[in-house]
């Protein structure tokens, strides 16, 4: 039973998908981060249906773009709209972080967003799906939230309140870090055994980055950069998932 309520806190918070209600505890908390990769599978088989759907070319890259967007209620998408409008604020880190409360959505963040989208889009339609292709990007949306994940657990915090806080708070930092650690490395060499190694290095840039962007910038993560960084990831590693189909890579 506690697993599956973990399983449910994690898809209740990360996820649009409707899931049976718990009161959040200590127990269905402590491991919430280990099934969020998860959400990257249902995401993954979604876009994988879509990719063997006989539609056309612009209707099939729609679907791509819109699919992880459906699934995750954009939730990911709003904290990389107010990490956008921080960041481009060049203010103190107390001024970032304000900004980062602040529900409103500024120029910034509607210049970036349509950017994002632009981009994403653009990218999706250079993907030619094959069953090896749906492999790897099903992969690629469990590697990231891995790593978002592991982030959680391993980073240092921002600030004492928030989403990111509430979780790595409640998590089992140890096991946590155990757990999506061994499951990031084991999606590394499966997507490098099918020829993605350039996600893989994609994923990690960017984790990176993130890591010296928030410490840098923040003094640490919150769940705002957790989504941003999990938006640029997805970005990048479709960047470099188009680049290796025109490589003849894959």
């Amino acid at each position: 039973m506690i697993v599956l309520q973990t399983i449910a806190v994690a898809f209740a918070m990360f996820s649009a998908i409707p899931v049976p209600q718990f009161d959040w505890n200590e127990k269905n908390m402590r491991y919430a981060m280990c099934a969020f990769p998860l959400i990257g599978v249902v995401i993954g088989a979604a876009w994988c249906v879509c990719g063997a759907l006989p539609l056309p070319g612009l209707a099939k890259a729609a679907g791509f773009a819109l699919i992880p967007v459906w699934i995750t209620g954009g939730i990911h998408l709003d904290g990389y709209a107010d990490t956008c409008d921080a960041l481009s604020s060049y203010g103190d880190r107390e001024k970032k972080l304000e900004i980062l409360k602040d529900p409103h959505c500024g120029a910034f963040a509607v210049i970036r967003l349509c950017s994002y989208f632009l981009a994403y889009f653009a990218l999706c339609t250079c993907v030619s799906f094959t069953p090896r292709v749906g492999v790897l990007w099903v992969l690629a949306l469990v590697l990231e939230r891995a790593l978002s994940g592991l982030a959680v657990a391993s980073f240092p915090m921002a600030k004492n309140t928030g989403l990111a806080h509430t979780f790595a708070t409640a998590a089992d930092k140890t096991v946590v870090r155990r757990v999506l650690a061994v499951l990031a490395a084991v999606l590394c060499v499966g997507m490098a055994a099918l020829g993605g190694w350039a996600l893989v290095l994609a994923a990690l840039v960017v984790l990176w980055r993130y890591h010296a962007v928030s410490w840098k910038q923040f003094g640490g993560i919150t769940g705002d950069l957790a989504g941003w960084f999990l938006q640029k990831a997805e970005l990048w590693m479709l960047a470099a998932l188009c680049a290796c189909q025109w490589g003849g890579l894959l």
